[in-house]
């Protein structure tokens, strides 16, 4: 495992990271998702990337999150980097929801109660809600880590005026950003255009989830929705409707490439993101051991020629493969 730089902080962070925002519910399997975290953490990957709302139910990954690091790794806790964040629905009510100092305050001491910790390395503000003022969110992530219950303040997923304006009022109070985090990959390059070059300019470091676009940058569906899978359920995250026509042939032909640079399509996704330098790390998901070590794996071939670079742009960008 390879570490980054995060920003221009003192942090280093792995190439991967480990997000549990799937498998690691109360519906999964607890022993897999403790193999995946050990294997995890034994081959170099030390941040792992959790939220308040992520199960199902939610609450569940810190929860189970939270007995195997007291059972496997509370020798380690030094060693680790875990964060989580607030501002998705939690609970019922009007303050279970949204990016008001109250459900941030809140959220951060039940997150705190669920995995054991004393606290966490970074902590986010998991969205802009529209509504309430940046500055409430901010000084929220402002006291959270004076009062110790953070090291670290981070944002997710906020638009580009607003991220300004959070990187300005974090650095006035001498709490600057450590980490923002985007959904981004070749079939997803909006934050990349609109986010990345802010968040660098401001001394942010930069994580990405989803980078292989819920699956679609994988061999799953190379050839059609299987039978049974979660979108042919209509369940998951991924909707039938976004396994287009269109996408499907730009994964083919992506494919084509990756196999021509003798890796798969999954892997070249992951070291496409890598690529930019401004990147600090790349959140994947996995539902066992096998496909965490495969992701792993995928670093041992890194480099583009500007041939393929330029391929692979002029895939992505055809007509209905973007999101």
């Amino acid at each position: 495992m390879e570490y980054r730089r995060c920003g221009s902080s003192g942090i280093l962070l792995p190439e991967i990271s480990l997000g549990l925002w799937h498998n690691f519910g109360d519906v999964d399997s607890f022993d897999e998702s403790r193999r995946m975290i050990l294997f995890a953490f034994e081959n170099g990957i030390c941040h792992f990337d959790l939220a308040n709302n992520y199960g199902p139910p939610p609450g569940a990954a810190e929860i189970n999150f939270g007995k195997i690091l007291k059972h496997d790794l509370s020798a380690h806790r030094d060693e680790m980097f875990i964060a989580s964040k607030a501002g998705h629905r939690m609970w019922p009510g009007v303050y279970g929801d949204g990016s008001s100092r109250k459900n941030l305050i809140a959220s951060c001491d039940a997150s705190l109660w669920r995995t054991g910790l004393e606290y966490f390395d970074v902590f986010y503000s998991h969205r802009y809600d529209g509504v309430t003022p940046v500055e409430e969110t901010m000084q929220a992530l402002i006291d959270i880590v004076r009062s110790g219950k953070a090291l670290y303040a981070g944002i997710s997923k906020y638009p580009p005026e607003e991220q300004k304006m959070a990187y300005k009022i974090l650095r006035e109070a001498k709490v600057p950003c450590l980490v923002s985090q985007y959904r981004a990959s070749m079939f997803d390059t909006k934050s990349i255009n609109l986010n990345f070059g802010i968040a660098d300019e401001n001394g942010s470091g930069i994580v990405c989830f989803s980078p292989l676009a819920q699956g679609l940058l994988t061999d799953k569906y190379l050839e059609g929705i299987p039978a049974g899978s979660r979108v042919a359920r209509e369940s998951g995250f991924l909707q039938m409707s976004q396994v287009s026509p269109e996408r499907v042939e730009a994964a083919r032909r992506l494919n084509e490439i990756a196999g021509r640079r003798g890796e798969s399509l999954a892997g070249m996704a992951i070291n496409w993101l890598l690529a930019d330098r401004r990147v600090t790390s790349v959140i994947v998901g996995a539902s066992s051991v096998e496909q965490l070590k495969a992701n792993i794996g995928s670093l041992n071939q890194k480099g583009f020629t500007s041939e393929e670079l330029d391929c692979i742009s002029r895939i992505a960008s055809q007509p209905g493969v973007q999101f």
